[in-house]
């Protein structure tokens, strides 16, 4: 059992998939032990009720139900119009159906530093399902789950929009719409006009202006995900953790979805440049104020520093900064530019997980097979059907070289499915 080189490059699909295939090949899936896996698998109902619970936190802060200043920073950069549609009854129930974190593998678990809704990979994750599958492995989700959870969405058929700022992903979802079915296609979202068919959003709603039609496709009745910038915000992963909000989590979130949530998500902070009193410390910082942090020794910086979203440098790793990993001049310069843009771009800070190292064999250009020491990101993907049932789909694992800080797509990465071993 095992995949050669040539079978894996030859069985890509004639229009490629993303960067057509411009990453590192292994002969074999990654394995998870059996704990592992039923946790990771088992992420996709409390991930969907922290979207419920962050999405009505927001309308309650919007209404004046809960402090105002909630709904600010989450509003912070935003156009009026999308504020004001995010916020309007007919929306309410409207969550995004597909849900994918990544998740650091840690020495201790899991580490979730994105909740995406809007991912990529949907359609290379599927197929390497279906190709991992037919060699022989038993690969998690199966050869379908994720075409199943896909189709999920749009049941009878529909039209995926992509945009060009979207574009790399463009072959992967003509694959995917093709494997589905004549009743399935992608348009592109800049010249696409509204018709009342069911539509996938492929697109991130910061590009709003590029696309003539959006407003309309705002107002469409069946388009997923919804138009609420705010969940695409990765403020929410400090917000959890921000003192105010606790007696609040506790209220809108079941004790064990809350509990794995914590175990999930590093402790973070919103970058505010409002000054605490003398006598006040942030959080687990133990300091008084964010200069003092810009001064932190290397040993003192295990943080990361991310842009919140609604920006395009907020995925691919772009608008991510390591602080251990940076000078002590460029950590203070960046910490000090986000301090200045909070009011109309919002960042975040978290504490840094290393992710444990791992070994896992990967093709030379001969085709040949050698082990490489690295470093995994997994992305679970899970669906939610017209029932309201979300279900996992498929898991794609990007293995880095050790010596890699950020983990993302890239030319000598390995990107394989996942199982149980």
């Amino acid at each position: 059992m095992g995949l050669s080189l040539s079978e894996l490059r030859d069985g890509l699909p004639e229009g490629g998939l993303f960067g057509g295939g411009a990453w590192r090949w292994s002969p074999e899936p990654f394995k998870l032990s059996e704990k592992e896996a039923r946790q990771m698998m088992a992420l996709g109902h409390p991930l969907a009720r922290f979207q419920q619970a962050c999405d009505g936190i927001y309308r309650r802060s919007a209404t004046g139900k809960l402090p105002g200043w909630l709904a600010e920073v989450l509003d912070a950069g935003k156009p009026e119009w999308l504020v004001t549609e995010q916020r309007l009854a007919k929306v309410a129930e409207q969550f995004p159906r597909v849900i994918r974190p990544d998740l650091m593998l840690t020495e201790t678990g899991f580490s979730m530093t994105e909740l995406d809704s809007v991912p990529g990979g949907i359609g290379v994750t599927a197929w390497m399902s279906q190709v991992y599958s037919k060699a022989g492995f038993e690969i998690l989700g199966g050869p379908d789950g994720m075409l199943d959870g896909f189709r999920s969405l749009l049941p009878t058929g529909g039209s995926v929009l992509i945009s060009k700022e979207s574009g790399d992903y463009r072959p992967e979802m003509e694959w995917l719409t093709g494997q589905l079915g004549a009743a399935w296609k992608v348009a592109e979202a800049e010249e696409y006009v509204p018709n009342g068919e069911a539509l996938y959003r492929f697109f991130e709603l910061f590009d709003w202006e590029s696309i003539p039609a959006v407003r309309k496709l705002a107002e469409a009745a069946q388009i997923t995900p919804p138009f609420k910038p705010h969940l695409e915000d990765k403020l929410w992963l400090a917000l959890l953790w921000t003192p105010a909000l606790k007696k609040i989590w506790e209220q809108v979130l079941r004790g064990s979805h809350l509990k794995r949530l914590q175990e999930l998500v590093p402790f973070g902070w919103v970058i505010d440049p409002t000054q605490l009193p003398p006598h006040a410390a942030l959080p687990r910082l133990d300091v008084n104020s964010w200069s003092e942090v810009a001064d932190f020794s290397q040993k003192q910086r295990q943080l990361v520093l991310k842009v919140s979203g609604f920006h395009e440098t907020a995925w691919g790793s772009r608008g991510v900064f390591i602080g251990h990993d940076l000078p002590a001049a460029e950590w203070s310069e960046r910490l000090n530019e986000a301090l200045a843009q909070s009011a109309v771009q919002p960042w975040i800070m978290q504490e840094f997980k290393e992710g444990r190292k791992v070994e896992h064999p990967i093709f030379r250009e001969d085709g040949s097979v050698e082990m490489m020491q690295g470093r995994v990101r997994l992305c679970p993907y899970f669906f939610t059907d017209g029932e309201n049932e979300t279900r996992f789909g498929g898991c794609l694992a990007t293995i880095v070289p050790a010596d890699k800080k950020k983990i993302h797509g890239m030319s000598d990465g390995i990107l394989v499915p996942c199982m149980m071993g």
